[in-house]
């Protein structure tokens, strides 16, 4: 099978979509010629045309306000927003609108969106163009909140999510896109709600999400090695989340960490943690529920302060250890 990078599976889903259904297109700031911030869509433009691949005002919320319309028309919009950040400026059109719609209108309307979010650190951009703000989006009835971490998955979830009657929020980490891994040519999807076990392990699981998911495998690769074991699960969703694999998993191990970028503080991570110790699970576990996630504070400029304010595998590998070795 070949491998390709996770920009251009996500390229690669829109590009099918595009190609058998003509409601679906995409608009956003310089997705045209310059193929977007990061250029996941370039050429795109080529193929469909700037009727289908509409470069926009830099406004946020005309992009969110033109999606939503479009939706509720019968159209299947994707919206690129350059940075995940600025969702912001079009908070009022997604959470407001496009996610309540459906629901005031006694399901005779419908809103078919997806907004696509390059999110997280790592890359240098500093304290406004770094955050990752997927708890807001989980918050909120209505919204299905997407959060791929490898290529095969973005292709699959994509395409998942561009054939949803909801709106949709899809992020993508930012430090991901260059990654690769083996993506089928074929068409395919992948459910929703539905977890992926990405390492099977006995001593401890570690649900992780986004870019952690790499960084967990990286630290249960070296934690083998001291003869310790860990599961690494993905829920690849957080809504719906696939709350079955999680519990069976930590009855499983009897130890539960939660691994996620965003600031610790209220981060999705404690939904996860909750529902451990809400669920049978809880009766099985030989050590407290551990919450691993980034400091409370903005993303700073300086590479060595970026990289300290969000775990890295080092740190997944001590707090696994303080946990194990409890």
């Amino acid at each position: 099978m070949r491998e390709i990078t996770y920009a251009n599976a996500i390229k690669e889903a829109m590009v099918q979509e595009m190609r058998s259904n003509e409601d679906v297109f995409i608009l956003g700031e310089d997705i045209g010629v310059f193929g977007g911030a990061f250029g996941v869509t370039s050429g795109m433009l080529d193929e469909f045309g700037p009727e289908r691949v509409r470069n926009t005002p830099i406004s946020e919320s005309a992009i969110s306000g033109c999606a939503v319309g479009a939706a509720m028309m019968g159209m299947r919009p994707i919206l690129e927003l350059q940075f995940s950040d600025f969702v912001m400026i079009a908070l009022d059109n997604i959470v407001n609108q496009a996610a309540k719609m459906r629901y005031m209108f006694g399901g005779k309307t419908h809103v078919p969106m997806v907004v696509r979010l390059p999110s997280g650190s790592g890359l240098g951009m500093a304290a406004q163009h770094s955050q990752s703000l997927e708890a807001w989006m989980a918050h909120v009835p209505g919204l299905i909140v997407i959060q791929p971490s490898t290529p095969y998955d973005a292709k699959g979830l994509m395409k998942t999510a561009i054939n949803n009657d909801n709106p949709v929020i899809f992020y993508e980490h930012k430090g991901l896109y260059n990654s690769k891994s083996d993506v089928p040519e074929d068409e395919y999807d992948i459910p929703l709600g539905v977890a992926d076990v990405k390492k099977e392990g006995e001593d401890l699981t570690v649900i992780a999400t986004g870019i952690m998911v790499q960084r967990s495998l990286q630290a249960a690769e070296q934690l083998e090695k001291e003869g310790i074991s860990i599961e690494v699960i993905d829920p690849r969703t957080l809504v719906p989340l696939d709350k079955e694999t999680i519990i069976e998993s930590v009855i499983k191990t009897n130890r539960a960490l939660v691994v996620y970028e965003a600031v610790e503080r209220s981060g999705y991570g404690a939904e996860i943690a909750s529902l451990i110790g809400e669920s049978e699970a809880f009766d099985f576990l030989d050590a407290p529920i551990s919450r691993l996630g980034g400091i409370a504070t903005p993303i700073p400029y300086n590479p060595s302060l970026e990289k300290a304010a969000v775990p890295q595998v080092e740190d997944i590998i001590e707090k696994v250890k303080s946990i194990v070795q409890k």
